[in-house]
This record gives structure tokens, C-alpha cells and sequence, in this order.
């Protein structure tokens, strides 16, 4: 049984990569999804990663309405929460150019 359940994980993340590669036959530039594919994080990993991303965009709206200028704290939100087979930098660079939550990624930029 153990042995269906990784071949079923890995056919799950192999279709989720697909996919990823399907859209960049489309638009070669969306760096992150290369990260993502090169690294081979799963799908999973990457909406916990957008699901934290949507909170710490909200966050970081909030405290910089109160007039926060340091923003190091979600910085390392983040980076505690990164799949493993992520690095920071590589990721700031990638959604950056891909323009995903460009506002936090260009926040983050600074910390590097």
C-alpha cells in the first residue's frame, strides 16, 4: 500500500508539472513556475505558499496604513514557511519577474 501511495504522489506531482509546462510553452517567462518544476515542489506546497502570500500581502497592506517601515517580521514568516527545496532569493527573483504579489516581493527585495 505504501509503495500506491508514492507512485500516486508522484504521478500527482508529475501532472501538476505538466500543467506548469503547458503554460510556459505559452509565456516562457514566468520564472516561478520554473522554480517550481526545477525544484519539483508539489502543488500543495505551492497553495499553502500562495495562501500565506495572500495573508502576508494583507498584512503588509495593513502595517504600512499604520505607518510601519519595517516589514523584516514577514520577511521571516516566509522564509520559515518556504518548501525546503526553495530558496528566498530565488524565489523573491522569480515572482518578482512573473509580477506575483509584486507589492510584497518588491518589500522583500530589500532584505536580501
Amino acid at each position: 500500500m505504501v509503495e500506491q501511495d508514492l507512485l500516486l504522489q508522484r504521478i500527482n506531482l508529475l501532472e501538476y508539472h505538466q500543467k506548469l509546462l503547458v503554460t510556459l510553452l505559452g509565456n516562457p517567462k514566468l520564472e516561478f513556475y520554473k522554480l517550481i518544476i526545477e525544484n519539483g515542489v508539489s502543488k500543495q506546497e505551492i497553495d499553502n505558499f500562495y495562501c500565506l502570500c495572500d495573508q502576508l500581502s494583507v498584512k503588509l497592506a495593513e502595517q504600512k496604513a499604520e505607518g510601519y517601515v519595517y516589514f523584516h517580521p514577514l520577511f521571516d514568516e516566509l522564509l520559515a514557511s518556504l518548501p525546503v527545496n526553495l530558496k528566498m532569493e530565488a524565489v523573491i527573483k522569480a515572482c518578482l519577474k512573473q509580477k506575483l504579489y509584486e507589492p510584497l516581493f518588491q518589500e522583500f527585495n530589500k532584505y536580501l
